[in-house]
Parts: C-alpha cells; sequence; structure tokens
C-alpha cells in the first residue's frame, strides 16, 4: 500500500453537511460504510439465529441451556471482537487505513461464512471467535480514515452516517433472517460470507490520507499511555464506550428468546415477531444517529452523551420492568432503538476527537475494544444472573443500570469542540 500515491489534502468546502464533498470522499465514506454495515451484520447475524441454531446443535429445547451456549459464544466472539479492534488499531496507525480494512473485512466475511458448515456448539463457536476478530478490527480503521478524509464542517455527519451503518447491518441480519426462514440458520450464516466482495474495490479505489501516510509509525501505545492528556482520555473514552455497550448488549443479547417467549404466550410467530421488533428499532436507531450528529452543533459533547446515556438507560429499564406482552414490546422498539442504538453515533463523533494522527486508530480501538472486553464478561456470566434472578428482563435490568458509569465518566473527559488534534 505504501506504493500508492498518497491521497492530496483536500480543503473545507464551503457545505456546512454532506452536499459539497468531493467525489473522493464519498467513495472513502461509502467504503467504510459499507465496511462497518456488514461488519455489523456479521457481528450480530448470529443474535438472529441463535434459537434455531443452538437447537439443532445441542439438540434440545430448553431454554436455559441454549441461552447459556449461546451466551458463551457470543461472550467469546466478544472477547476476539476486542482482541481484533486493539490489535489491528496498532495495525491501521503503523501500515495504512485502507490495508487494515481490507483484511478486516476478508476475516470476518470468510470465518461468518463458514460457520454455516458447522456440525457441532463448538464448531460454530470457534468460526464465530474468528470472525469477530475482523470484526473488531474494521471500526477504528475506517472510521480513522474517513475522520481523517472529510474536512471538520462535514465531518460530524460523515461519521454519523458510518455510525449508522450498525443499525443498517442489524437490519441486513433481520432480513436475511426472514428471507431464509426460521429452519435455514446455516443459510443466513453463509450470507455472511458476501462482504468478502468488497475487497477489491477498497483495495483498488482507498488511500490513505497524506498527513496519516507521514504519521505512519511515529507513534506507538507506550507513546501515547505516557502522555497525562491521552491516558485520561482513553480512560474516560473506555468507560463511557462500556457503559453504553454493557448497557445495550444485555437486551441485544437476550431480546431473540425474550421476544420467542412472548410471541408464543400470545399465540404470535415469532419469527415475525422478531423482524416486527428489531426492524422499527433498527430504523429508530438509525434517525438517532443523525439527531445526534444534528445536536452536536448546538450541544456540548458531553451533554450529547448525558442524555443518550440517560435515555437509553431509562428506555432499557422500561422495557424490562413495564413491557410484558409482544404488542407492547413492538411499539416500544422504536423508543429503544433511538436512543440505545442512536446513542452508538456518540463514538464515531467523540473517539476520533479524542488522539492525534499518529495514534488515533490505537486510541479509538483501545477506548472501544476496552467497552468490547468488559462487555464480553457481561454476557458470559448472564447464564449465572439468569438462573439467580429467573426471568431474562431481571437480568437485562441489570446490565442497563451500567449506563450509570457514563452519565458520570464523561464530564471528566474533554470537550472537543469538532476539531481533531494534530
Amino acid at each position: 500500500m505504501t506504493n500508492i500515491p498518497p491521497v492530496p489534502e483536500i480543503p473545507d468546502p464551503p457545505a456546512s453537511r454532506l452536499a459539497g464533498a468531493t467525489r473522493y470522499q464519498w467513495i472513502v465514506l461509502l467504503s467504510a460504510f459499507a465496511g462497518y454495515t456488514f461488519d455489523c451484520m456479521d457481528l450480530v447475524i448470529f443474535n438472529v439465529v441463535q434459537g434455531p441454531s443452538m437447537r439443532e446443535l445441542l439438540g434440545t429445547s430448553d431454554v436455559a441451556a441454549i441461552q447459556k451456549a449461546a451466551s458463551t459464544i457470543i461472550a467469546f466472539k466478544l472477547f476476539a471482537w476486542c482482541i481484533g479492534g486493539a490489535l489491528f488499531g496498532i495495525v491501521a496507525d503503523r501500515f495504512g487505513r485502507s490495508l487494515t480494512m481490507m483484511v478486516s473485512i476478508l476475516i470476518y466475511a470468510v470465518f461468518t461464512g463458514v460457520s454455516a458448515f458447522a456440525q457441532t456448539w463448538w464448531e460454530l463457536a470457534i468460526f464465530q471467535i474468528i470472525a469477530g476478530i475482523g470484526i473488531g478490527a474494521e471500526w477504528a480503521a475506517g472510521a480513522a480514515l474517513v475522520a481523517e478524509t472529510w474536512p471538520q464542517a462535514s465531518r460530524r455527519y460523515a461519521m454519523a452516517l458510518i455510525q449508522s451503518s450498525f443499525a443498517v447491518g442489524f437490519f441486513l441480519a433481520t432480513f436475511a433472517n426472514q428471507l431464509a426462514g426460521p429452519s435455514s440458520w446455516r443459510l443466513v450464516l453463509a450470507i455472511g460470507f458476501l462482504p468478502a466482495l468488497l475487497v477489491i474495490p477498497v483495495r483498488m479505489m482507498v488511500r490513505d490520507p497524506e498527513h496519516s501516510v507521514k504519521a505512519r509509525g511515529k507513534g506507538s501505545v507506550r507513546k501515547m499511555l505516557s502522555h497525562a492528556r491521552l491516558r485520561r482520555n482513553v480512560a474516560v473514552g473506555a468507560v463511557v464506550t462500556s457503559a453504553m455497550m454493557i448497557g445495550s448488549w444485555g437486551w441485544l443479547t437476550l431480546l431473540p428468546n425474550w421476544i420467542r417467549e412472548l410471541a408464543l404466550a400470545g399465540g404470535r410467530d415469532p419469527l415475525t415477531s422478531s423482524n416486527a421488533t428489531f426492524m422499527p428499532m433498527m430504523a429508530s436507531g438509525f434517525a438517532g444517529y443523525f439527531v445526534l450528529a444534528g445536536l452536536s452543533t448546538t450541544l456540548s459533547r458531553r451533554m450529547l452523551c448525558f442524555l443518550f446515556c440517560l435515555g437509553g438507560m431509562a428506555s432499557s429499564l422500561y422495557l424490562s420492568i413495564v413491557v410484558r406482552d409482544i404488542d407492547s414490546l413492538i411499539a416500544f422498539a422504536p423508543v429503544y432503538g433511538f436512543f440505545v442504538m442512536g446513542g452508538f453515533g456518540f463514538f464515531g463523533l467523540y473517539l476520533p476527537e479524542l488522539f492525534p494522527t499518529e495514534v488515533r486508530a490505537t486510541g479509538q480501538a483501545f477506548c472501544y475494544n476496552i467497552g468490547r472486553g468488559i462487555t464480553g464478561i457481561g454476557v458470559l456470566i448472564m447464564g449465572g444472573l439468569i438462573a439467580t434472578f429467573g426471568s431474562l428482563p431481571a437480568v437485562a435490568a441489570v446490565s442497563s443500570s451500567v449506563y450509570a458509569a457514563g452519565l458520570i465518566a464523561i464530564w471528566f473527559g474533554p470537550e472537543t469542540g469538532g476539531k481533531l488534534p494534530e
């Protein structure tokens, strides 16, 4: 990749949003958007098929056994997500954003597709764990590339679009499940191979910006952590991302099985009910990303984080405490999605602004992936919590309370004002 001519610096356009961007900026944005869309699709694709896949591979319909095995796979996938993200963040700063993005797409696509051929639950776990390494690697490289390519005036909307791809990826996973049918979980996982086709256009069309090329190899983990301000930024970023991830992943992990319980109790089809819940949830999350970006012009970064953490905690607890039938769940899903999924837009807005170019991908990766690792621990112990509390909503309520850490931690972080430090 180092033999490819660097991209020239591009001055800020007069436009304040996405209109007025250059053709190349759009190519970078759309390639990163597609990469993260399929990254998120392959991340959650097991979540939407965990029921039928575990019932077949375990040979049981026992909800506790299914949830324990599924939670184990999801937890170790999150650990791999964490490790891959941290390692490849360093790789992106040393060898380039576009190369790292290309390699990560190839890893997660191939091993999600291979998961369709698993004959035991532990084989499926191994394939999903390796896929998790690639899934974790993609975000830091793609987010850094877009943040460094787009000008300050329109960066917040570009980053909102990147983050919104999580909702699009979740939607695609749900749509693939609907298309394949409840007994075709292998076909759903096989669809996860399709992102591998992105590798060729990324290799041909996307290059790192010049200042990022010049900064390669100048930063390091030691250099980042030896600087007091950057250490604080890592700590604040890690606590905030951990709070949002743990607060959301409790329900995102348990929701498919809870939807099934409520649907069967109400005489409804579980698959139809699942799609009726997740699709509007993701659509409202998509809207939440852009509302957050729009509010960033009038509200401070810290206030934005506080409001979305508060909304995420309140909507999660409402879902746990109040909602008890499938119709109420479907009706409330858009509210939940707006705050919980939309709140993830804060990561793309704030984390690139905490670190200079030479350690931007590394710093983002550390913040994002410490959260992923802690979330994995939380998911891993969910089986025990279900046995203790006796219900999925009670366990999700415990998970949701972690949002409180984000409400507090953000006030110890800097107010960046939308600028990237160089």
